[in-house]
């Protein structure tokens, strides 16, 4: 799945990217999403809810990389988490990105209101289905993880949520580690904020790196941690 330069984590059968690049807010995308399929990244995170499926498929398409080099994540919206719903939304994402299927499927955010037994089974019938490889959750506690474990009928392997050094996580990512799942870290710059850190900034000095590659690397370097940063700027 990864360029030569990226290597893969693995987790119940999936092989995950160990950098993906992220599309939350971005708008229409597909030229910056090419140009980072075209640079090397192989990991594209998208969700319904970002609004930017559609510029996803279409970067997909412009950067000429083949689909099966292609680790592809979106999310099914915390509104749509009943049976009915969660497969309608799976089709309209499938739709906006005009493919068949995905890499990763999440439900994005839990829904206190719809009892999660009901969207862990759409979840694992999308799988059964083909209309993604692999599936997990996001923004999920560890008490919700393990429920949403012991309801799945397919493995998970992955869960999502923010991680930086602005925002301990310890806890959810040994969390993840002790279960087998892969941990995707959005917002791995602390949505820019990092890029101003004394502290940063005096590694990045000491060690010739950027201050963003000095966030990155100490994700990278725990092992099960995937980071998606993400850029408005192709450059």
């Amino acid at each position: 799945m990864a360029s030569p330069s990226i290597p893969n984590l693995s987790a119940h059968g999936a092989k995950m990217p160990a950098i993906g690049f992220g599309t939350s807010s971005l708008g229409k995308c597909a030229e910056i999403v090419a140009t980072a399929l075209k640079l090397g990244y192989r990991h594209i995170d998208t969700a319904w809810k970002y609004g930017t499926e559609r510029s996803v498929g279409d970067g997909i398409r412009a950067s000429g990389v083949p689909r099966n080099e292609i680790f592809l994540c979106t999310k099914v919206s915390h509104e749509y988490l009943r049976g009915e719903d969660f497969a309608r939304s799976v089709d309209e994402s499938l739709k906006n990105l005009g493919l068949d299927y995905v890499d990763l499927l999440l439900v994005h955010w839990p829904n206190p209101d719809i009892q999660l037994a009901e969207p862990m089974a759409a979840l694992a019938k999308a799988k059964r289905q083909g209309l993604t490889r692999h599936i997990g959750v996001a923004n999920f506690t560890i008490a919700l993880l393990d429920e949403a474990i012991r309801l799945c009928p397919e493995p998970l392997v992955n869960l999502q949520a923010e991680y930086h050094p602005y925002l301990d996580q310890g806890k959810l990512t040994e969390a993840c580690r002790r279960r087998g799942l892969i941990f995707t870290a959005y917002c791995p710059l602390g949505r820019g904020r990092l890029l101003r850190d004394p502290v940063l900034a005096d590694i990045a000095v000491r060690k010739g790196r950027s201050v963003a590659q000095v966030a990155l690397r100490w994700l990278v370097q725990q092992g099960n941690i995937v980071p998606i940063p993400r850029s408005s700027n192709p450059g």
